[in-house]
C-alpha cells in the first residue's frame, strides 16, 4: 500500500508540474459592436423656404420679381452602394412679385406682377458618404404668373396664366439623426419662349426663376 501510494503521489506531483510549464489560454476576442451604415432608402416629408428671384420677359423688355418661397415636399429614396435615386415632388407659396404706379391725368394706375405659386417633379440622383448626400435634380415644373391692375374709384380687375417649365438644379442633404435630415438646395425653372394670354391679348413671354431654400425631412 505504501507504495501505491508513494507512486500515486509522484504521478500527481508530476502531472502538477506539467500544468504549471502549459501558458494560459489568450483571452477571447470579443467582435467589435460595428454600427449600422446609414441608409437613404426610405419615404420622406418635410417642409422648406427660401428666397426666389424670378425674371418675366415679354415685348423685348424684362422685370424682376423676387421675394420668399415657401412650402412642402414628399418624396422617396432608393440607394444601394453609395448610389442614391429618388423622386421628389413640392408645391410653394412665393411673395415674388413688383408693383409698379404711373399717373395719367390726375389717376394713379397700379399694376402688380406676381408669380403666387409653383410646383414641381423631379428626379434625384447623387453620392452618399454615411450621412452626407449630394445629389442632382431635374424634372418639370408647373407655375402660376399673375397681373393685378387699379386705379382707385376708376377699375380693380386680374388675370393670371398657369404654365409648364423645365426646372433643374442640385444641393446637399445631411442625416443629423436617425430619421432626420437637412438640406441646402438650389433650382432653376424656366418656362422657354410660350403663349401667354393675359388681358385678354395672347403673346410670347418668358419666365425664369432661380430659387435658394433650405429645408427639413422626416423619413418614415
Amino acid at each position: 500500500m505504501k507504495r501505491i501510494a508513494v507512486a500515486t503521489a509522484a504521478i500527481l506531483s508530476t502531472g502538477l508540474a506539467h500544468a504549471a510549464d502549459i501558458p494560459p489560454a489568450p483571452p477571447v476576442q470579443r467582435a467589435a459592436v460595428v454600427a449600422p451604415a446609414w441608409s437613404w432608402t426610405g419615404v420622406y416629408a418635410g417642409l422648406n423656404a427660401g428666397y426666389g428671384m424670378a425674371t418675366a420677359s415679354a415685348f423685348g423688355a424684362s422685370e424682376d420679381l423676387d421675394g420668399f418661397v415657401g412650402g412642402a415636399q414628399i418624396g422617396g429614396n432608393w440607394q444601394t452602394g453609395p448610389l442614391v435615386v429618388g423622386i421628389e415632388a413640392d408645391f410653394q407659396g412665393t411673395t415674388q412679385s413688383k408693383t409698379t404706379s404711373v399717373t395719367v391725368l390726375g389717376v394713379t394706375v397700379t399694376e402688380k406682377d406676381s408669380v403666387p405659386w409653383f410646383g414641381t417633379v423631379r428626379g434625384r440622383i447623387g453620392g452618399a458618404f454615411d450621412r452626407l448626400l449630394v445629389y442632382a435634380t431635374g424634372g418639370w415644373a408647373y407655375t402660376q404668373f399673375k397681373i393685378d391692375v387699379t386705379a382707385p374709384g376708376l377699375v380693380s380687375f386680374s388675370s393670371s396664366t398657369s404654365k409648364g417649365a423645365f426646372v433643374y438644379g442640385g444641393g446637399a442633404e445631411y442625416r443629423f439623426a436617425d430619421r432626420w435630415s437637412g438640406k441646402v438646395e438650389y433650382i432653376r425653372l424656366d418656362t422657354g419662349d410660350t403663349t401667354v394670354t393675359l388681358l385678354g391679348t395672347s403673346f410670347t413671354a418668358k419666365l425664369t426663376d432661380n430659387i435658394i431654400r433650405a429645408g427639413i425631412n422626416y423619413q418614415f
